[in-house]
């Protein structure tokens, strides 16, 4: 049996979940129809996502197409819940991603198209709405290539375009195509040229540069009326089975995307196995990236998907997707069995704003604090934090939806009402220089059993913490090290001046204990003064979170908006004009990307549209004003 794991990406109301619940009719894996509006389809589970009509948590189903069995992971369209999609990307094979033929191409669409490049993730284009007024097809696919950056192979097309009575027809191989195929295959562009080539000759070698995503094959349809939905269930057995061949290795990998709660309250893991097996029972490694946790524990039960969103008892093998319950202590992100950081590199940065979470009464805080703590463990990058002195609670947010969706599900699940403050932007602190720092048993300012010495440098961009040793890994018991880890870990994330500090490489250069007077905690409490002297010996620069733009809009409204966006702090990175439009792309301070698309309607006439990307941090800081609600 075979194995796909497939995402279902999109801008929001592009029309993903309509899509899903299409398939796994079609397929016959459900026998009834679930529609968005209705609040019944199979992968909107939680009461928020139904009453707003949104997807906000990723859900998996299942369906077969003959032999193969699909896995389909339904993914959030609305970028404040990027974080969801990140975790989707790390398990999938390929992807659907789903244009509307009356929107075209929107904001989302581009960043989920350039991460789905960079990971060279399978994709098959799905234009949908065909049958809504103001739908395209031609002109779309120009569209497609250019904004998307992709070659995109048309597989079918549309007579009625834009009426009720749209119906889409398979499309022969044809020069169209042939242009597409050829620009990356010189063996195709010979045969072509000669005029050898077979429509089976078509077809291979759109496989084979799908699998190696370089080209894109589009269907048009509509998931409303079901038109065109046969054309890409064949697509997707024809174009995307195979992308996912397990590993040849019979050693367990897998990893961790999703964490829900069950009816008892335990925690259930959503695992993707790259290779070997996991059934209840087993006892197995997991370790969070990076190398700051390490645990083993005993799996209790394993169910993975069999049709729609049923599961079954069984033993979960590579390619298979498991809902696992047991492991206690499991995050979203760690990876099970044998370690494999490649599973775990990133294709969004962090959440940049901030907000702190005002409980209804302060006799309300702890319980506030506990349920958001919960609430991170299904989004981790929200990063709940408390102050040690004023009780304060902060959460970190990708935009201002979210927060409100945070609120709703407090008062729903928990019945605890908030509020916020308003949203910042978050700086953090990186090293500029090499800094040490040692401190020894036997001196004065050091009342703990525990020497500790540390070297800190900066990293790479992007790269976190890089944790390493001069020292002899068996010149200190296994739980003293592990101590130093994870406080440095934690020191760098409040940082010296309640900033993290991020890109950051931290070396133990020197250690010593006394035995056996000296404990783990020893080294807990002394860790964090060696680190911040490091720190101070190195020197830190302050950055300010930023994120990429482009700016469609009249050619005649250029000047002013120009003008708007290096006032607002920002830097323009190019500029294209294409006869009444022209394309504005540049950097903007984060804290200014609110107020700055405030002003965008009355600079543009009504007609400017904007994209926006996190694109990490700058040196320097922006005026610290709050994001506009």
């Amino acid at each position: 049996m075979e194995y796909l794991n497939l995402g279902i990406l999109a801008h929001v109301d592009a029309g993903k979940t309509s899509l899903t619940e299409r398939l796994l009719h079609h397929t016959g894996a459900i026998g009834t129809l679930g529609r968005v509006d209705a609040g019944d389809t199979r992968t909107d589970t939680m009461d928020l996502e139904r009453r707003r009509g949104i997807t906000i948590r990723s859900a998996v189903v299942a369906f077969r197409v003959g032999d193969l069995r699909v896995n389909l992971i339904d993914t959030p369209g609305h970028p404040d819940f990027i974080a969801e999609v990140e975790r989707a990307l790390r398990v999938l094979d390929g992807v659907v991603l789903v244009v509307s033929a009356v929107e075209g191409v929107q904001a989302q669409t581009r960043v989920l198209m350039r991460a789905l490049k960079r990971l060279r993730i399978p994709v098959l284009i799905f234009v949908n709405k065909i049958d809504r007024a103001g739908a395209r097809d031609n002109g779309l696919l120009g569209d497609l290539a250019e904004r998307l950056g992709v070659a995109c192979v048309p597989m079918s097309e549309v007579d009625g375009i834009g009426t009720a009575s749209a119906k889409v027809r398979p499309l022969s191989p044809s020069s169209r195509q042939a242009e597409q195929l050829a620009e990356h295959s010189d063996a195709f562009l010979t045969a072509y040229l000669e005029d050898t080539l077979t429509a089976q000759d078509y077809q291979d070698e759109i496989v084979r540069q799908t699998r190696l995503g370089v080209v894109s094959p589009v269907y048009f349809g509509s998931a409303r009326s079901g038109e065109g939905i046969a054309e890409l269930t064949s697509g997707i057995r024809e174009f995307l089975a195979g992308a996912g061949k397990p590993a040849p290795d019979d050693r367990l990998r897998a990893a961790v995307f999703k964490i829900e709660r069950g009816r008892a309250h335990e925690k259930i893991a959503y695992v993707r196995v790259f290779s070997g097996e996991l059934g209840a029972r087993d006892h197995v490694p997991f370790h969070r990236p990076g190398g700051t946790f390490t645990a083993e524990a005993k799996v209790s039960a394993v169910r993975v998907f069999e049709l729609g969103d049923e599961t079954v008892e069984g033993r979960a093998r590579a390619g298979q997707i498991a809902k696992v319950t047991g492991l206690k202590e499991i995050r979203i992100g760690d990876l099970v069995g044998v370690p494999d950081d490649e599973r775990a590199s990133t294709q969004f940065p962090p959440p940049a704003l901030e907000t702190v979470v005002i409980p209804a009464g302060p006799a309300e805080t702890a319980a506030v604090f506990t349920a958001l703590q919960e609430l991170a463990e299904q989004d981790p990058l929200i990063t709940v934090r408390q102050d040690d002195e004023t009780r304060r609670i902060s959460v970190r947010l990708y935009g201002e939806v979210q927060k409100e969706i945070i609120a709703e599900t407090l008062a729903i699940e928990h019945g605890l009402d908030v509020g916020f403050s308003l949203t910042r932007p978050v700086c953090v602190e990186r090293p500029i220089g090499t800094g040490h720092s040692v401190w020894l048993i036997t001196e004065k300012r050091n009342p703990h059993f525990a020497t500790v010495g540390l070297r800190v440098g900066p990293g790479a961009p992007g790269s976190g913490l890089t944790f390493g040793l001069d020292v002899e890994l068996g010149s200190l018991p296994l739980a003293f090290h592990k101590a130093i880890e994870e406080t440095v870990d934690a020191t760098l994330r409040r940082g010296r001046s309640g900033r993290e500090v991020i890109d950051c490489v931290v070396t133990v250069t020197h250690t010593g204990y006394f035995s056996p007077v000296s404990a783990a905690g020893d080294f807990r409490k002394v860790t964090p003064f060696v680190l911040e002297e490091a720190l101070r010996d190195a020197g830190t620069e302050v950055l300010e979170p930023v994120s990429r733009i482009e700016v469609e809009l009249p050619a005649g409204s250029v000047t002013a908006t120009l003008s708007r966006l290096v006032e607002g702090g920002g830097t323009v990175t190019g500029s294209v004009v294409r006869g009444d439009r022209a394309e504005l792309t540049g950097l903007l301070p984060l804290g200014e990307v609110a107020r700055f698309e405030q002003h965008l309607p009355g600079l543009t006439h009504g007609e400017g549209l904007m994209t926006t990307e996190p694109a990490g941090y700058r040196p320097g800081v922006s005026p610290n004003r709050p994001i506009p609600g």
